[in-house]
């Protein structure tokens, strides 16, 4: 039997109950390009060109492998009809080390994260480690989590900065594949309060984000429209599904339900379905920035950045 190296009391205040049932994952065969093929370093961080944005961590794999997130297993996507993913799985083989995305102090490094149960080896995160940042946003904490981990190497209460290891990728909890799953909690260090992590990243230099908020002619967002985006130039297609219903938060500036990041700077062609017809629209990715778009039913696609969030007891400004 293993047990993590801290199966002792948890600490309430870092940790608020989930309520759905634990999951199972099934990962896709997958066909990653060389490293020789990879992609330029990671802009530094902390990186935000606009007021809004907060591209505060590196990636848990090292940016000298393939570290984008699995494309069928996004953030809000959605598994057996009713269990919203919240987080981003990046796939790595077995044993490849699990790096801190940024400095802060392990709040857990055990089994039994979703059910907040120390040492239980049926929940669905496996082996898992969650860092309090040392940073935060909006006056909030920030929190990251590292799960289905072969085994732990960070313990309760260590201080890490970025970079440094906390443990290796492996299956452990629900899943049928070696990787990371990683997730960004604000405010909350719970189930509930996770945030896109492809809004976090820090993306590769010269590369962009492509951020959307796609709803019905009411401003009903919409779940799990397919969106097709293409580079002109290249011909290279991506497809990317709005959010589903559940677990799923979108950023507070954005209200996005549709994010991809790691695109190349260029010209793309934005492709979805509104009432059996295709609609399209052209759209620029520019170096380390994001491009927001809406698109609202019969009105169309809408380019610009969104209103100056209101947030309830938060200050509307940049950090």
């Amino acid at each position: 039997m293993i047990a993590g190296p801290n199966a002792g009391a948890v600490d309430p205040s870092e940790q608020t109950a989930p309520t759905l049932s634990p999951f199972q994952i099934e990962l896709p065969a997958q066909h990653s390009p060389p490293v020789i093929d990879w992609r330029p370093p990671l802009y530094p961080v902390p990186w935000a060109i606009a007021p809004y944005d907060h591209f505060y961590f590196t990636r848990p794999i090292a940016a000298n492998e393939i570290n984008w997130p699995l494309a069928s297993y996004r953030y809000g996507g959605v598994f057996f009809e009713d269990v919203v993913h919240t987080g981003v799985d990046i796939d790595a083989p077995y044993g490849t080390p699990i790096l801190a995305a940024g400095p802060g102090t392990v709040v857990w490094a055990d089994w039994g994260l979703f059910l907040e149960a120390p040492g239980v080896l049926e929940d669905p995160y496996g082996m898992a480690v969650v860092l309090r940042m040392d940073f935060g946003h909006l006056n909030q904490p920030l929190y990251s989590v590292y799960a289905h981990m072969s085994e732990l190497i960070a313990v309760r209460g260590q201080h890490v900065e970025t970079g440094d290891v906390l443990g290796l990728v492996g299956d452990t909890g629900a899943t049928t594949g070696p990787h990371v799953h990683f997730e960004v909690r604000w405010a909350d260090n719970s189930f509930h309060s996770t945030y896109n992590p492809e809004l976090w990243m820090a993306a590769p230099e010269g590369w962009g984000v492509l951020v959307g908020r796609i709803t019905d002619s009411h401003d009903d967002t919409l779940q799990l429209v397919d969106v097709q985006v293409q580079n002109t130039v290249s011909g290279e297609k991506r497809l990317v599904r709005t959010y589903g219903l559940g677990a799923a938060n979108p950023d507070p500036y954005y209200q996005e339900n549709m994010v991809l990041s790691d695109l190349p700077a260029g010209l793309y062609k934005i492709t979805l379905r509104w009432e059996d017809a295709e609609r399209q629209e052209w759209m620029r990715i520019y170096p380390g920035q994001v491009t927001y778009f809406k698109f609202r039913g019969t009105e169309g696609f809408a380019l610009g950045s969104p209103p100056k969030p209101q947030i309830e007891g938060v200050p509307a400004a940049a950090p």
